[in-house]
């Protein structure tokens, strides 16, 4: 469960941690937590943000330690010395601050459900790695299913696939998808990704992990690796 009140990274999130296959669902504040706890099992992990509308998740942390036995992960932009402290008092196994990397938060959920008694319900399946072929020019989803790329699309993908997890700037991307002796173009690059997107959904029928971070550039969302 991702307990954040910010709608852009709550749907982040879910989609993410249900790219890998896991079983996830987002609220927006501390009385939605509470109605999805004690509407039946408790998740295996919550990731929990402090500053909630309706309350403080260092009281909500405390009040899930008194009600159910799961993984807690702080996710949050206090970072002093004092709110990690008051964190781990709260009852947080793990605190990670804000912008914490998508991968870090996999490698938190992941080391979670290895350390509890009871980890295991919220993995539904193991989803497998999108595959960039950069010798054919393909790219294959999990399921199996290919696509051919073009040379402008291999470029962006590559770029992309390189910093899996982290936000590539728009005008970094621009730069890696230029042809010889022509400008780099922003509005040229949105026209890319839009197209790719589209093709995707069209030739492997999943959403593409293709994400727009506001202010921060597109990240690929999901595990990927680069095959030579």
């Amino acid at each position: 469960m991702i307990v954040e009140d910010e709608p852009a990274l709550r749907r982040d999130l879910v989609e993410y941690l249900s790219l890998l296959g896991y079983a996830s669902k987002g609220v927006a504040s501390c009385q939605e937590m509470n109605e999805e706890l004690g509407a039946g099992s408790p998740p295996d992990v919550i990731i929990l943000d402090i500053g909630l509308p309706d309350g403080s998740g260092f009281d909500m942390a405390r009040d899930i330690r008194r009600r159910c036995d799961c993984g807690v992960i702080m996710l949050t932009a206090l970072g002093d010395s004092e709110d990690r402290t008051t964190g781990f008092d709260s009852g947080a196994d793990i605190y990670l601050v804000k912008p914490a990397s998508l991968q870090e938060i996999r490698a938190g959920v992941q080391s979670l459900l290895r350390r509890l008694p009871n980890a295991g319900k919220a993995a539904i399946h193991e989803a497998g790695p999108w595959r960039l072929n950069a010798v054919d020019w393909h790219l294959a989803a999990p399921s199996g299913k290919t696509i051919k790329l073009t040379a402008t699309e291999l470029s962006f993908l590559t770029a992309l696939f390189e910093r899996v997890g982290q936000p590539c700037s728009r005008d970094w991307l621009a730069q890696a998808i230029i042809r010889p002796q022509a400008a780099a173009d922003i509005r040229n690059l949105d026209t890319v990704v839009n197209r790719l997107r589209r093709k995707i959904r069209q030739a492997v029928e999943l959403e593409p992990p293709i994400k727009m971070i506001y202010g921060q550039g597109y990240i690929f969302s999901a595990p990927c690796r680069i095959e030579r």
